[in-house]
């Protein structure tokens, strides 16, 4: 029988080829360098192969290293998933669940969520971590997730997921705008307008224009948010007009501001938020219960139509 490597030096060999550097590779699996390094000299070895180029500044893979270290990832992965099927026999719903969450959902949600979470799965160790949506969905196929919560449409190849709220646009402005008044805006109230957007990279930025159809609009592309509260503060200072969720402005993102916050007309399509994870995960009947507390802490009345809302400082 061949002699095979370890989890312990496929798992080294990953960190190294992904951060190109023994310390900081060392520092991620919480071992010391020279036991990393030691580990790969010894799965080189074993294999009959250069996996690395060394030099005083740098690590390079090799091709075969390369390739090595990607194999590496779906044998780790089918690891992780049979002892998360272990676990699952013993008892689904503890243990630990990293969730990943993006910015213009995680400040809103999460607040409001938790405690419902703990009351519903006390023995359920939740980690969060906050990321746009691409380097989140990455780390979800990679296995370094367990699940997200994103906003759709988003590309989800290889994920399943579970709708938990629709969640409309409100458009956001001073109380001296032309659109104050109206109980509710439509698309070609805008088109005119200075829109004050997100940056390149949040998902937010096509959900708003789409919910509107302004894909043609005048942008204000000298100020462009990194978040949801930068964009509020523009607005109150006069820049132009922007587009929040209604998460945010129950979250009381214009509190302290005076703004005017008005709904969009009611066919406007509003961003999906919903819970993500690997199709091939063991966990999904766990996933499908989280998702089904998600979705009822996230479920609300039908309030009819809903008057400008003024925010005073």
């Amino acid at each position: 029988m061949k002699p095979l490597p370890t989890l312990r030096q496929l798992r080294f060999l990953v960190a190294v080829v992904e951060r190109r550097h023994f310390g900081a590779a060392a520092e991620d699996c919480l071992v010391s360098q020279s036991a990393l390094s030691a580990a790969i000299q010894e799965l080189e070895e074993l294999l009959g192969v250069k996996l690395l180029e060394r030099t005083k500044r740098v690590v390079i893979p090799t091709a075969v290293g390369l390739d090595l270290a990607e194999r590496a990832k779906n044998l780790l992965r089918g690891a992780e998933e049979l002892v998360e099927a272990a676990q699952d026999a013993r008892d689904p719903l503890s243990g630990a669940l990293q969730l990943g969450v993006i910015p213009t959902i995680g400040p809103f949600l999460i607040p409001r969520i938790m405690p419902v979470l703990r009351e519903a799965f006390p023995k359920l160790k939740i980690y969060i971590r906050e990321e746009q949506s691409a380097p989140i969905l990455t780390r979800l196929e990679s296995g370094q997730a367990d699940a997200a919560i994103i906003a759709l449409p988003y590309p989800c190849d290889g994920l399943e997921t579970m709708e938990l709220a629709r969640d409309r646009f409100y458009v956001v402005f001073p109380p001296d705008h032309r659109l104050a008044g109206r109980k509710k805006i439509r698309p070609q109230d805008m088109a005119a307008e200075d829109l004050l957007l997100l940056e390149d990279g949040h998902c937010l930025r096509e959900h708003a224009l789409a919910a509107c159809s302004l894909e043609g609009a005048r942008r204000n592309s000298g100020f462009q948010g990194t978040s949801l509260h930068t964009l509020v503060q523009m607005a109150a200072n006069g820049l132009g007009v922007t587009l929040v969720p209604e998460m945010a402005i129950d979250a009381g993102i214009l509190r302290g501001l005076n703004l005017v916050a008005a709904p969009l007309v009611d066919d406007s399509p509003p961003r999906i938020i919903a819970l993500a994870w690997r199709l091939s995960s063991s966990r999904k009947a766990m996933f499908r219960q989280l998702g089904e507390v998600l979705s009822g802490a996230l479920r609300v009345k039908e309030a009819g139509e809903i008057a400008p809302v003024l925010v005073a400082p």
